[in-house]
């Protein structure tokens, strides 16, 4: 595992940005995993310039879905996936048939998640996972306590997951369960970013890269993967 500090928001950003894009000119095809939030915002906005510069092209590109809120339709534009069309999909205007996410409002989840396991499967795994670090050491909605050898799976949300996330609904929103690709997925990745900002993100950051490894804290697993960069700016390594 490989820890960049930078000093701030911005040039965490920058980084993170050019890895993605020099990750994909090197793997033109390759299957991508990004997750959602504040944490990578910043880096979607900055891989968009770059592709309306041609400077890279993801248009071959396979993008696959972190996690969702059960319950939670796609047109809210807290979804997870309003946030994805929103930030990358329609800048970047990548075909549908390479847009791969869970549909949280099946009436069968089991089958969603068999249905998720089996594309990546079939696509040899997922090339280049970005992902962020809840407040409760979360990674998607692989909540504390959740098992490391799990693939795609339903999971009633951590007390910490609903409060937080009521940030992205413009009203308050039930938010009692997620579905998330899972812990082996995360470890199975060929490459992983791990991005996390801010002086509130020191504490679980700390766990996740001096503490013990568990799922207890999920992110702290990043440390068993062979291939993987947490990239955090100064406020958040303030506790290192």
């Amino acid at each position: 595992m490989q820890l960049s500090i930078y000093k701030d928001y911005e040039e965490l950003s920058h980084y993170a940005a050019a890895a993605i894009i020099d990750f994909v000119k090197t793997n033109p095809l390759a299957v991508l995993c990004f997750a959602t939030g504040d944490s990578p915002r910043l880096t979607y906005k900055l891989i968009v310039e770059a592709a309306q510069a041609k400077k890279v092209d993801f248009s071959k590109c396979s993008f696959t879905a972190l996690d969702e809120w059960v319950g939670i339709s796609p047109e809210n534009e807290g979804s997870c996936h309003h946030f994805l069309e929103t930030n990358i999909f329609k800048p970047l205007q990548i075909e549908a048939a390479n847009i791969h996410l869970f549909d949280a409002l099946s009436d069968d989840l089991a089958n969603e998640c068999r249905k998720m396991d089996q594309l990546i499967q079939e696509k040899g795994g997922i090339d280049l996972m970005l992902v962020g670090v809840g407040m409760n050491g979360h990674i998607g909605f692989n909540e504390p306590g959740t098992l490391i050898d799990q693939y795609s799976h339903v999971v009633n949300l951590d007390d910490t997951t609903q409060k937080v996330g009521q940030k992205y609904f413009k009203e308050a929103t039930q938010l009692k369960q997620g579905i998330t690709l899972g812990l082996k997925h995360f470890l199975q990745s060929k490459k992983t970013i791990m991005l996390a900002s801010d002086s509130k993100k020191a504490g679980i950051m700390k766990q996740v890269i001096k503490g013990e490894i568990s799922t207890a804290v999920p992110a702290s697993v990043i440390r068993m993967h062979l291939n993987a960069e947490i990239m955090i700016d100064e406020e958040a390594a303030a506790l290192l």
